[in-house]
C-alpha cells in the first residue's frame, strides 16, 4: 500500500526543519535534585598540579552527575612562568571559600566539592559525593539557552529560580564559561619543559548576581564570534554567600 501523500510531505518538511532547529539552538535545564559543583585550583607554576588536572579531564560523567570547573590561580606567577588561565579573581574566589570553611591558607592542587575543602580526592570518595548530592533536592531551578545572532555572535540565556525565600535572600549565581583540550608548553617554573593539557579552564567568570523579590534571576550574555566550533561550554550555579555550599549548578556545552 502507498504512503498517503500528505502524511509523506508533512513528515519530508519536518525531516528538513528539525535539523535546521537544532543547530540554531541548544538548551538545558536543572533537575529536581542537586547536581554538585566539582571546582579544581590550579596552577602551570605548581609541579603536583597536573595530576590533579589529569583526574579531572577523566571524569566521564553527565551534566546530570557533576558540573567540573578548573580555576587557574596568580600567586604561583612569581617563580617564573605566568599562567596565561590565571587570574586575581579566582585566587580571591578561593581564599574566600577557605575563609568560609574555616581554613586559614589555600593551597594548589585543591578540590572543593559543593564548596567544602575535597582533599584525598579519587574515584571512590566522588562517587559517594554524588550520591549524596543527587539525593538532595535542589533549592533552585537554572536553564540555559544558546542560539546564534545574525552578526555570528552567540546568545546565551540564563535564568534561575527558587521556591525557598530564605536561600534565595542568602544566595550568589556566578556564570562561566570553560573551555577544553588546551595545552600549553612551559619553558620556566617548576614545569619547565613539560607540555600541560588542560579542561573545564575558565575562561570568563561572572557574577555574583543576586535574585530578585520574586526569587527569579535572569541574564542574557552575549559571546564573541570566535568562540563558534570550540571545545566549550556554559556553566552556571547558585551558592550561600555565607556557608559556600552550593543549592544547584548545570552546563552546558557550546553545542552551535
Amino acid at each position: 500500500m502507498l504512503p498517503n501523500p500528505k502524511l509523506l510531505f508533512t513528515f519530508m518538511l519536518i525531516s528538513l526543519t528539525i535539523p535546521e532547529a537544532y543547530a540554531a539552538q541548544c538548551n538545558a535545564a536543572s533537575g529536581k535534585t542537586v547536581v554538585p559543583l566539582l571546582e579544581l585550583y590550579t596552577s602551570e607554576g605548581c609541579s603536583s598540579c597536573p595530576p590533579a588536572e589529569q583526574w579531572l579531564s577523566s571524569l566521564d560523567l553527565g551534566a546530570s552527575k557533576l558540573t567540573p570547573l578548573a580555576f587557574h590561580v596568580d600567586y604561583w606567577d612569581y617563580i617564573g612562568w605566568k599562567d596565561r588561565f590565571a587570574r586575581t579573581a579566582y585566587s580571591e574566589r578561593q581564599r574566600k571559600l577557605a575563609a568560609l570553611g574555616g581554613a586559614r591558607f589555600v593551597y594548589t592542587p585543591q578540590f572543593t566539592f559543593n564548596g567544602r575543602d575535597f582533599r584525598s580526592w579519587n574515584d571512590a570518595r566522588l562517587k559517594l559525593g554524588i550520591e549524596n548530592s543527587n539525593n538532595q533536592i535542589a533549592h533552585a531551578s537554572l536553564a540555559l539557552n544558546l542560539s546564534n545572532e545574525g552578526k555570528g555572535e552567540i546568545l546565551l540565556k540564563t535564568s534561575a529560580h527558587s521556591n525557598y525565600p530564605d536561600d534565595a535572600r542568602q544566595a550568589d549565581i556566578f556564570i562561566a564559561i570553560y573551555e577544553n583540550k588546551l595545552t600549553s608548553q612551559v619553558n620556566t617554573g617548576e614545569n619547565s619543559g613539560h607540555e600541560l593539557q588542560h579542561d573545564y579552564v575558565v575562561r570568563e567568570f561572572l557574577g555574583p548576581y543576586q535574585f530578585d523579590r520574586n526569587n527569579a534571576f535572569a541574564k542574557t550574555i552575549t559571546l564573541k564570534p570566535e568562540w563558534k566550533g570550540r571545545n566549550a561550554g556554559a556553566a552556571m550555579f547558585v551558592q550561600s554567600r555565607f556557608t559556600g555550599s552550593v543549592l544547584q549548578s548545570l552546563k552546558l556545552p557550546l553545542c552551535l
